[in-house]
């Protein structure tokens, strides 16, 4: 039977020197290395694109640990199923506590079934394992993050890619018959998105399919794949290469200023089957990132489009996301208050955390009173134009800017304003 199976199946790596890719991880000396000789493998979630090997490191993981291995797919199981097998993993004899199990596609699973996870985890009935291609942050819920540690899987390199073809073509006993030659491999590793699995079964599809030169050799050129390939509707993948490649083009744009490459992006997107919450999400960031107090406005839509987006679904959300996307495109933009926060935690990290000036500390107690909390406090509406000019910022930081408004007609009226009252305190 194995003989019958794909390429891509046929050529799983069969122990952790054979996996390639994600050296960061599984590398001599890296952190999942280091665990499982340590015997303290921790719950866990891979979180990559597809096709870089996530199945296989939770298998190889397994196996090379000795562990007792359980595997549902999120797709097609329940919190019925999680039960059995936690019921199974309890009965495991010896083995109890040790049993690794495997969720792939872990963000399918609601909340509830997310939830059945936690006692078994938190108790060490089973070790953790799960795949997502989606952002943990977003699809997997806190309680369950918390218990596990979050790895990320990068994407493979067209080396490592190349690197998978040659050995599938030396070691695969069917792919060996085949005398190979391989002359352009653009259109190879174009039609495999970056995904390892649809790599060698592309690679397998359009070989079987290559007749014999009068050499013998079955030559693999660019349009030797285009050929035997069919390309997708959309060449968008929400879980590949393309995906990261055109939410970036996408956020540019409309920091750009460009209504008609911000609105090209999305389209993509929605082509390609994209979560809508994911764009609204996205076109929050960018509201108050790349927009700002350059037109506040932007945040208040971009949530309402959020909202908006949770309630309908697609199709009909694409017209919310466009609207939003053209409104944020054709804003005036800021990073001011990117930058302040960026800049106010950079200066905790090198300085550290200075104390609070007594005169705005709470004081709820007595004590905290005659330790002179909240002494000399000027309540700024009692002051003159409601503004007293206190300081605020701890003692040796006075002065310290960390706000610079920026270049647009709402951001410096609020310079000439902070002008008014603080002076040439902060150098505006």
């Amino acid at each position: 039977m194995h003989g019958q199976a794909p390429l891509a199946e046929r050529m799983r790596p069969q122990s952790l020197d054979e996996y390639v890719g994600q050296q960061h991880l599984v590398g001599e000396g890296a952190v999942l290395r280091r665990a499982m000789k340590a015997g303290t493998l921790p719950s866990m979630i891979l979180w990559g694109p597809p096709g870089v090997g996530k199945t296989t490191l939770a298998r190889l993981i397994a196996a090379e640990s000795d562990r007792p291995f359980h595997a549902l797919s999120a797709i097609h199981s329940g919190v019925k199923d999680v039960r059995a097998v936690l019921e199974s993993a309890k009965r495991d004899g010896m083995f109890a506590g040790r049993a690794l199990l495997f969720i792939d596609e872990i963000h399918r699973f609601s909340k509830s079934q997310q939830d059945s996870l936690l006692g078994a985890v938190e108790a060490g009935t089973i070790t953790l394992i799960g795949a997502t291609t989606e952002n943990p942050s977003f699809e997997v819920i806190p309680a369950l993050r918390s218990r596990c540690q979050t790895y990320v899987l990068e994407s493979l390199s067209a080396e490592v890619l190349m690197g998978l073809v040659q050995r599938a073509l030396k070691e695969d006993d069917k792919m060996a018959q085949r005398k190979v030659e391989i002359v352009e491999e653009e259109a190879l590793l174009r039609a495999s998105g970056g995904d390892a699995r649809r790599l060698l079964n592309t690679l397998e599809l359009v070989v079987n399919g290559l007749e014999p030169d009068e050499n013998g050799a079955c030559v693999l050129t660019n349009e030797a794949v285009t050929a035997r390939v069919q390309q997708p509707h959309s060449g968008y993948d929400k879980g590949g290469e393309a995906h990261y490649d055109v939410v970036s083009a996408f956020i540019k744009s409309i920091r750009a200023s460009d209504p008609n490459a911000a609105v090209y992006y999305l389209a993509r997107m929605v082509e390609g089957g994209e979560d809508p919450k994911f764009i609204a999400r996205r076109l929050l960031i960018a509201a108050s990132e790349d927009i700002g107090n350059a037109n506040p406005t932007a945040l208040v839509l971009a949530n309402n489009t959020f909202q908006a987006v949770e309630r309908i679904g697609w199709p009909e959300s694409r017209i919310i996301l466009a609207q939003c996307t053209v409104y944020l495109a054709t804003s005036a933009k800021s990073n001011a208050s990117y930058k302040a926060i960026g800049q106010a935690q950079e200066w905790i990290r090198t300085h550290g955390e200075a104390p609070v000036p007594l005169a705005l500390r709470n004081a709820p107690t007595g004590m905290m009173k005659d330790l002179g909390y909240g002494a000399g406090y000027a309540y700024d509406h009692d002051a003159t134009g409601g503004f007293s000019g206190q300081e605020c910022l701890p003692q040796g930081m006075e002065g310290t800017t960390f706000y610079l408004p920026g270049n647009n007609p709402r951001e410096q009226a609020a310079l000439e304003w902070l002008k008014a009252r603080w002076g040439n305190k902060y150098g505006y």
